[in-house]
C-alpha cells in the first residue's frame, strides 16, 4: 500500500529548470534543507536525492515520464525514499556503506563507482559521510551533482564544508582532489550542489566548476576547524 503524500502548502514552489532538461526542487525539510535534482533523459529519468513527498512533486515527476533511478548522494538525503519507491516504482542507488539505512527495500548498491549509461557515472567520494557519492553527467559540458561533498560558500564558490558531523575531513579533501584529477576544464563545466543553494543567488548552478575547484587551497582547508 502506497503512503499518501502530503498536500502541498499554499506557499509550495514547483521544481524549476536549472539547465537543459535538469530541474531543481525547493529545499526539503526532511533532508535538512537539501536540494534534489531531476534529469530528464530518453534512456530513463534520474532523481538525485529526495525532494519533499507531496502531490505537486509526484505529479511533476510523473508528467515528465516518471523516475527510473533514485540516487542517494549521502545518508542525510534519504528523506522519504521508501515512499518514493512505493509511489513511483523506481530503482534505488546508494553506496554500499549506507545501504543498511534502507532496510526492507530493494536497492542497488555499489562500492567504488557505477556506470549507469554512456553519459552517467556515480563516483564514491567519502568524507562528508562514509557513503557520500557524486553523480557525473557528461552532457552540457559536464555536470557534477555533488550532494554535500561540495557546496557553495557565501560567495557562491564550491567548497568542501567541515561540520561537527563530518565523517572524515582529510578523506573528503582527498576526494575533492580526486575529482580534479579525474576531470578537466573541458569535462566539468557545472556543479549542482545538494545544499546551500541559497548562496547561488539566482545563478541556480555553479558554472566554470573545474576552474573554481582548481584554486582551492588544500593545506589551508585541512587546518579548518568544524563549524557547528
Amino acid at each position: 500500500m502506497c503512503s499518501l503524500p502530503q498536500q502541498p502548502s499554499h506557499t509550495a514552489k514547483s521544481p524549476r529548470p536549472v539547465l537543459d532538461s535538469i530541474f531543481a526542487f525547493p529545499p526539503n525539510r526532511d533532508t535538512l534543507g537539501g536540494t534534489s535534482y531531476f534529469i530528464v533523459r530518453n534512456e530513463g529519468n534520474i532523481l538525485i536525492d529526495c525532494p519533499a513527498l507531496d502531490q505537486m512533486n509526484l505529479d511533476f515527476l510523473r508528467s515528465h515520464g516518471g523516475v527510473r533511478w533514485l540516487f542517494i548522494t549521502h545518508r542525510g538525503a534519504i528523506g522519504k525514499t521508501p515512499e518514493f519507491q512505493q509511489n513511483l516504482g523506481c530503482e534505488i542507488l546508494i553506496q554500499e556503506q549506507e545501504a543498511y539505512l534502507l532496510p526492507g527495500l530493494t536497492v542497488n548498491n555499489f562500492s567504488q563507482e557505477i556506470t549507469l549509461t554512456s553519459t552517467v557515472q556515480i563516483i564514491w567520494t567519502p568524507g562528508h559521510s562514509p557513503g557520500s557519492s557524486c553523480l557525473y553527467y557528461s552532457e552540457l559540458g559536464g555536470v557534477l551533482f555533488s550532494g554535500r561533498h561540495l557546496v557553495p560558500n557565501q560567495h557562491g564558490e564550491p567548497v568542501p564544508l567541515r561540520t561537527a558531523k563530518t565523517f572524515h575531513w582529510s578523506r573528503q579533501l582527498k576526494n575533492v582532489q580526486s575529482l580534479l584529477d579525474r576531470f578537466t576544464p573541458v569535462t566539468l563545466e557545472y556543479i549542482c550542489p545538494g545544499a546551500n543553494t541559497g548562496f547561488l543567488r539566482g545563478q541556480r548552478v555553479i558554472d566554470q566548476a573545474y576552474k573554481r575547484l582548481a584554486v582551492l587551497d588544500f593545506p589551508t582547508l585541512l587546518q579548518l576547524q568544524p563549524i557547528l
